[in-house]
């Protein structure tokens, strides 16, 4: 049963999202007023070794190989799913279905199918009181809330036309080795899902709306990666040595879109893990009948603004320093102009999570709004299967 005052956490999952929410759960108690007191209770991962690893390395009081059980002990309240693609669906509903809440990284499933089941055991679940929220962390930049906020109050006037590009180069190397992110089964897609997911959020969060209709291209530049192992991995030989084993490359390298938004809104995305010489480089641009509002990622403390009611002798873009404790989640960091970096969407993520379970809300991204973007991202995937047609979302 749940503990009065506190929340038990479970964690599936301990890589790369893995550290990054360990951070969050152990940082926002010591910066921020929780209503309830957190608890790193699990972690749970396939290999005994590596999950009691993580678990002392990232200070979490116990590890577990078995998540089934672990979903439905008495003395866990929330499940964060941090594994894999192909795990998200059964591992969120299992734990919903428990009376659990759940925080799941995005994109919500591998498949729409998935994503819908998941958002229906949601559903199911409110009743009970738990919540279930997706984790599109980029939404807690500071610099993004507060874009969102000068969109909503009419700073830009009406918005006709949005750029959005989320450009990585890790796997612009041809030799780079086969990863479970390059596996369909196991990934869902790869730059679309990957980091379009976090795009396509991206502009229906700050801008407000969503996305009606998408017409897309998707391309895999580079088929076969050489093999070094790991879970589900199709391999193939070209008749050597076994280290000419090379694994097939069943998702996207990069993916492009044109789409429309409900109020007739113009949108270009692009996502793409080809992009030379870009490390991480999320770029949000919004243009309104007032103004317009430039975001950059690799600058995330700065919102370049623009206001076009100002006399023409003094319009240009103006540089404004998102971190003011007026800026949102600014005032439980650091004095004004010191910056704050990556992990820090992961710890607001958690103060608004716990504060919306304390409260009884509904936490936001909701699985309803996760099972929206996969709906796009489902869209632009048939659109580019068809020729760039068209679809309705």
């Amino acid at each position: 049963m749940a503990e009065a005052g506190a929340l038990r956490i479970a964690m599936v999952g301990h890589g790369f999202m893995g550290a990054a929410h360990s951070q969050a759960w152990r940082v926002a108690p010591h910066f921020f007023d929780l209503p309830l007191e957190v608890r790193r209770s699990v972690v749970v991962g396939r290999d005994a070794g590596r999950a009691a690893a993580a678990a002392e390395k990232f200070g979490w009081d116990s590890s577990a190989t078995d998540w089934r059980e672990v979903v439905t002990r008495d003395d866990v309240d929330l499940v964060d799913v941090v594994a894999p693609g192909d795990a998200h669906a059964e591992v969120a509903i299992a734990a919903l279905e428990a009376g659990k809440h759940v925080l799941c990284e995005k994109p919500l499933g591998n498949t729409l199918a998935e994503a819908e089941a998941m958002n229906a055991a949601a559903e199911r679940a409110s009743s009970g009181g738990a919540k279930a929220m997706v984790g599109f962390s980029y939404r807690r930049v500071p610099a993004v809330a507060f874009a969102r906020q000068l969109v909503a109050d009419g700073a830009i006037g009406q918005v006709r036309q949005v750029r959005v590009a989320y450009l990585q180069d890790w796997l612009a190397d041809a030799n780079a080795p086969m990863t479970w992110r390059l596996d369909k089964k196991l990934a869902g897609s790869g730059a679309l899902g990957d980091i379009g997911a976090h795009a396509i959020d991206l502009v229906q969060h700050v801008v407000g709306t969503r996305l009606v209709a998408v017409s897309g291209l998707m391309h895999t530049f580079v088929t076969e990666r050489p093999l070094t192992g790991g879970r589900g991995l199709a391999a193939s030989s070209n008749g050597g040595g076994a280290g000419d084993e090379v694994g097939k490359v069943t998702v996207d390298d990069a993916a492009m879109a044109m789409a429309r938004t409900a109020e007739g809104a113009l949108v270009s995305l692009e996502a793409s893990r080809f992009a030379t010489g870009r490390k991480n480089g999320l770029h949000l641009e919004v243009y309104g009948s007032d103004g317009a509002i430039v975001f950059d990622l690799e600058d995330m403390n700065v919102l370049q603004v623009y206001d076009a009611r100002r006399g023409a002798d003094r319009q240009g873009f103006t540089r404004i320093l998102v971190t003011e404790p007026e800026h949102p989640w600014m005032a439980g960091w650091w004095p004004a102009g010191h910056i704050i970096g990556y992990e820090h969407t992961f710890t607001h993520q958690v103060v608004d999570l716990v504060g919306d379970i304390a409260a009884g809300r509904q936490p936001s991204p909701s699985f309803a709004e996760g099972l929206q973007v996969q709906r796009v991202l489902d869209a632009l995937e048939r659109s580019s299967g068809e020729g760039s047609a068209w679809m309705s979302i």
